[in-house]
């Protein structure tokens, strides 16, 4: 199996690297001053074990790919690039070709299956940072992440089993799971907090905020009659399998919507998240007032190009609309 993977900034290109320690062939496609970077010196993946720099074929277009039996899509790109990501896809490789969201949030698996007939999901549990052009770096060690991964809408086959087996090969921890998405909505509700990290810094302990965006977060998908693991569960999937450690030189800034600001990239994937929640509780009746100004304060910032953290949790707060 040769892995396309598309999108290889924190959790593409790290998870490519880590791939090709393993013995697969990995074909990359990026844009922009990271995919110069990558041309010129190869992709640098930093861990806390060290660097190793990789030289990996990689372009700009699908297109330019040579197409083979037996290929897989790694779909790494935000939500946001995901509808032009698919159909960059759909114009040159097989409709057969297993496509594989491993993304946060809950959109992607369904825009990929309109062009593609095995499309899988990906539960990501990956601390990962992009920090320069052509270079990325795990956050954790000896385990870099945790990727369960099952057929979507629901399911596992031969394919889920053989991606689970070269996750594993790269050192992650990973399970075919027929619910995957039953883990990626409880992954959705854990990352409502990225948006306010973003603007804000850190959540300080005590804070309310968190329980305030889940609390919505879960009686919305009640509402909708979406099924999502537990907390329980989820603390005893994770148990201590990702342990940070120093990566020699670097620090982590924060989630991936974070790290947007940060690089100042003009759009965060906060729709796909907070505004998730947001969409649903607009079909389903249920207000959601904190996820929606999360989204609307996240959004103005990457616009504005504003740095992470800038914005006072009081502030924050203080915008939410009363009702």
């Amino acid at each position: 199996m040769r892995f396309v993977v598309y999108g290889a900034g924190a959790v593409g290109g790290t998870l490519a690297g880590l791939l090709a320690d393993a013995g697969y062939e990995v074909r990359l496609v990026a844009r922009g001053a990271h995919l110069a970077a990558i041309r010129r010196e190869g992709l640098r993946v930093l861990s806390p074990a060290g660097a190793r720099t990789h030289r990996l074929p990689a372009t700009d277009t699908p297109g330019a790919l040579d197409w083979r039996p037996g290929d897989a899509v790694l779909l790494c790109v935000k939500s946001t690039q995901t509808n032009d990501a698919v159909r960059a896809l759909a114009a040159c490789a097989s409709p057969e070709t297993p496509v594989v969201c491993v993304q946060n949030a809950v959109a992607n698996e369904a825009t990929a299956l309109r062009r593609f007939a095995g499309v899988y999901g990906v539960c990501v549990m990956f601390p990962s940072t992009h920090l320069t052009p052509g270079t990325v770096a795990a956050d954790c060690a000896p385990v870099p992440g945790i990727l369960d991964i099952g057929r979507y809408p629901h399911g596992t086959d031969r394919t889920a089993e053989a991606i689970a087996e070269a996750f594993r090969a790269a050192t992650f921890h990973s399970e075919p799971r027929p619910d995957v998405m039953r883990w990626k909505y409880r992954k959705l509700l854990t990352n409502l907090t990225n948006a306010v990290e973003a603007v804000c810094g850190r959540i300080p302990p005590g804070s309310d905020v968190v329980a305030r965006l889940r609390d919505e977060g879960e009686a919305v998908l009640r509402a909708a009659g979406i099924a999502f693991a537990s907390e329980a569960e989820d603390r005893e999937r994770r148990g201590d399998i990702l342990q940070r450690r120093p990566v020699e030189g670097q620090s982590r800034g924060g989630s991936s919507s974070w790290q947007s600001l940060a690089r100042g990239t003009g759009s965060v994937e906060t729709d796909y998240l907070n505004g998730e929640i947001v969409l649903l509780g607009r079909l389903h009746g249920v207000p959601t007032p904190v996820n929606a100004h999360a989204q609307r304060t996240a959004n103005a910032y990457a616009r504005a190009g504003a740095r992470p953290g800038t914005l006072s949790l009081p502030e924050f707060l203080a915008g939410i609309p009363r009702g």
